[in-house]
């Protein structure tokens, strides 16, 4: 089936550029919210008991520093799309590709081959994301006591990225297009069976072949605090398998815990940070909440909305795919699949802002709910006295902008959570 519209009736690009700057206004003026109430130097009355004045003053000029950041590092990435958009790059290095693949006897019949070369010859282009994250990282990281990294092992990381992109990605491109061209008209439906099997597959291999890559896993010792873990995994029948330590300062003073695996076969990783900063007792609180995403499906949960959401978008792509309208108001004179798939993500813009803002507002509702399982297993004055060192720690805001937060944060402030979990002690 193909869409036929107009092209006169739908001037896509323009709809593409005027959106992409709308998008961008209204997070410019959220970070001014943000960046305004950064300066507000009262500490919130619920945690000022609890939150030293100069803890709470060095979050906010952490914050501050990031907000006026977030100001420079939008706008050029906002005009750096708008250039790609407007001046037609897309097309001119998918003729590029073309052009260096008829250098050696390939032509346009060959198009899963100029597929590739267009997505390397587009990696390799520079871009403002290095120099943005150097600065990110070994100016205002460093400037607030984050940063572990050297620049020697932030290039290393950077190349591990790249070659894993390449070695995991290219196949991947190659499937998902052979598939669609071998599936006709309801493709779709194949290749939303095929990402469903491609992420299982990342879920499993991530945690035990990609992430050793760039961190240490080492057994949590025999101890106390191992006791105390697998306790609290039996008192809810988590079926726990194995305990790990990452060494997270290896690159920032950031802390973190969380667990993976499917079935029987859970895992339990504990960034080192959250253990130099944490007594027994508050690991085993943070634990119970990352617990309560497992009792009550939240990770499954996810899994299912996700895999609704993709077949929406290949059906809907399925509906695109041969609307030659929208290939011609980007510069293209063809129709690769790739490209009217890059342009259809375009053009679902609009919907995948609000998408991204509603599935914030699910995830701020299941850290609810895991604060509440924590608070049901006794742990509520403990996870309360945890999340404060960890934002203490982390140097998170206290007095975030409620448009600001409401639109942006996957997880409810802090504030917001201590009352919740105070409510019902």
């Amino acid at each position: 089936m193909t869409v036929q519209v107009n092209s006169g009736d739908l001037p896509y690009k323009h709809y593409v550029l005027v959106f992409s700057w709308f998008i961008y206004a209204w997070n410019t003026l959220l970070n001014y919210r943000q960046y305004l109430a950064l300066h507000n130097p009262k500490i919130p009355a619920s945690v000022s008991h609890v939150i030293k004045a100069d803890e709470f003053n060095k979050a906010r000029l952490y914050g501050l520093d990031k907000a006026k950041f977030a100001f420079l590092k939008d706008l050029v990435e906002q005009i750096e799309s708008t250039v790609y958009i407007y001046y037609d790059v897309l097309p001119y290095v998918w003729n590029v590709a073309g052009t260096l693949m008829g250098k050696y006897g390939y032509g346009a019949e060959y198009e899963v081959v100029q597929s590739i070369v267009f997505v390397v010859l587009l990696s390799i282009i520079p871009s403002t994301s290095i120099p943005f994250s150097l600065y990110s990282t070994f100016v205002i990281e460093e400037r607030h006591g984050f940063n572990k990294q050297t620049l020697r092992l932030f290039f290393t990381d950077m190349v591990k990225g790249q070659l894993l992109s390449a070695v995991i990605g290219i196949p991947l491109l190659v499937a998902f297009l052979k598939i669609i061209e071998w599936a006709g008209s309801n493709f779709y439906f194949y290749i939303w069976v095929f990402v469903l099997v491609v992420q299982f597959v990342m879920i499993l291999i991530f945690p035990t072949l990609i992430q050793p890559l760039f961190n240490k896993f080492t057994p949590l010792p025999e101890g106390t605090l191992r006791t105390k873990i697998n306790e609290l995994a039996s008192r809810i029948n988590f079926p726990l398998k194995k305990l790990f330590v990452i060494d997270g300062s290896k690159r920032s003073a950031h802390s973190n815990a969380y667990f993976y695996g499917f079935f029987k076969n859970k895992r339990i990783v504990l960034y080192d940070t959250l253990l130099d900063h944490s007594t027994e007792d508050e690991v085993c609180a943070v634990l119970a909440h990352e617990l309560g995403h497992w009792h009550y499906n939240h990770v499954l949960s996810t899994l299912v909305i996700i895999q609704l959401h993709l077949f929406c978008i290949f059906y809907l792509f399925s509906l695109f795919i041969n609307h030659t309208p929208l290939y011609r108001a980007f510069g293209f004179a063809t129709e690769p699949v790739l490209i009217g798939f890059t342009l259809f993500q375009y053009l679902l813009g609009p919907v995948e802002t609000v998408l991204g803002f509603l599935q914030n507002m699910v995830s701020r509702r299941n850290e609810f709910q895991a604060d509440s399982f924590a608070k049901k297993l006794g742990y509520g004055t403990l996870l309360k006295s945890a999340l404060t060192k960890l934002h203490v720690e982390n140097k998170g805001t206290l007095n975030p902008d409620p448009w600001y937060s409401a639109w942006h944060y996957s997880h409810p402030p802090l504030v917001e959570r201590l009352n919740a979990i105070g409510k019902t002690e």
